[in-house]
């Protein structure tokens, strides 16, 4: 970085990619460590030792660059889980040298400080993360904790659809749940946990969520909130038709799928008068995007989907923005992430899901101008369609 980029970073303020720190304030490690910890476990970011915090540039006494540069080894070496490397750049503003401390967004986060307090940016602040589903997700973006894995408090193998459990097992081994007990003298808490569905007699998220009996009653907020309002105004107050869709995900997926296509029209086109018209939204390109949304979307935040049908469009929201460091552009060539492994494995013979990654390359051929958005203030996912005129 040299000096006209340095002003120019300085003008435009502190915020949540720049930090400004007196030398004076560099005391120890851990004046440093809250400021490089939040960098590393956000987009990175620049941390200006020599400028307070009005911008006003005070520098650094060149007795004091030796003592700041050890201070920012210990940091990033001790006092940060994994250690971090730093890149310092030493820039001359008017004679007076301000440090740069370069620090890239982290590889194998999440971070933390030597006391096991995890700190992220906020604005041009940092904070400590404190919640346990905010935690969570960070061990869920670093591949540490899948939340389809995690046991569901107060289930138990009662708790399974038996008839549902039972149809998909003779379906997918060819003989009966109550043959294959038999056959191999297990319990049927241990083929559960044998198939990833559970954990001693507690079903965990995927087994609620894939056979589940009555899945809202133990995660009230995983349904499916439908509307088709009058107009295109989410704030509008009329509507044609609601619906809180829930259930286990086949059923999640059947009736939202049922709730869309009755609230779109048929299209006649060129079609003979006694034939069906066609929606005016492919079927498949709605269907690749609900099964998307439904096995996606992040189940450690406690939010419904939601489906808004407007007037001149279709929304499809899912919790939780593009996970690790996918992008819009990136799913849009057919690269994928899965965030919710088991979930993703029993889908593929759940729903209409080939788990390659393709069904956002699909939905794509058949509406090219379908928009997608990934929102990480809302930490929401989106998918629009337009729709045709009348």
């Amino acid at each position: 970085m040299n000096s006209i980029e340095l002003i120019e970073l300085i003008g435009r303020g502190e915020d949540s990619c720049t930090q400004f720190k007196r030398n004076q304030e560099v005391t120890n490690a851990k004046s440093l460590v809250g400021e490089m910890v939040a960098f590393a476990n956000s987009k990175g970011g620049r941390l200006l030792i020599g400028v307070d915090d009005s911008g006003s540039v005070i520098g650094v006494a060149p007795d004091d660059i030796r003592r700041i540069n050890q201070i920012i080894s210990d940091a990033a070496t001790d006092f940060i889980r994994p250690s971090i490397n730093p890149k310092i750049d030493n820039v001359i503003i008017d004679e007076k040298l301000v440090m740069v401390i370069n620090i890239p967004e982290g590889i194998s986060k999440p971070y933390m400080d030597n006391e096991g307090v995890f700190w992220v940016k906020s604005a041009a602040n940092k904070r400590p993360v404190t919640s346990r589903e905010e935690i969570q997700r960070m061990m869920q973006r670093a591949g540490l904790v899948h939340a389809d894995e995690v046991p569901v408090e107060g289930t138990t193998l009662d708790s399974l659809d038996d008839g549902h459990f039972n149809g998909f097992f003779q379906k997918q081994h060819g003989r009966s749940v109550k043959q294959a007990l038999e056959d191999s003298g297990l319990t049927m808490a241990r083929l559960l946990n044998n198939l990833g569905l559970a954990k001693d007699e507690t079903l965990n998220l995927a087994g609620l969520l894939l056979f589940g009996r009555d899945p809202q009653r133990y995660r009230p907020a995983f349904v499916v909130k439908a509307v088709s309002f009058v107009g295109n105004d989410p704030a509008g107050v009329k509507y044609r038709d609601s619906e809180d869709i829930g259930g286990c995900l086949r059923d999640l997926h059947t009736r939202t799928m049922s709730f869309i296509t009755r609230n779109l029209r048929r299209l006649q086109s060129d079609k003979d008068f006694n034939t069906e018209g066609d929606l005016e939204i492919p079927a498949v390109a709605i269907e690749e995007l609900v099964v998307n949304m439904l096995l996606h979307r992040d189940y450690f935040i406690s939010a419904p989907w939601r489906i808004m049908i407007f007037d001149n469009r279709i929304e499809l929201i899912s919790p939780g923005a593009l996970p690790n460091n996918l992008t819009i552009e990136n799913i849009s060539n057919g690269v994928s992430v899965i965030r919710n492994p088991l979930i993703a494995s029993f889908a593929t013979k759940e729903l209409p899901y080939r788990g390659i990654g393709t069904g956002i390359l699909r939905a794509l051929a058949l509406v090219p101008d379908f928009k997608l958005e990934t929102d990480y203030e809302r930490n929401l996912f989106m998918a629009r369609m337009a729709r045709k005129a009348e």
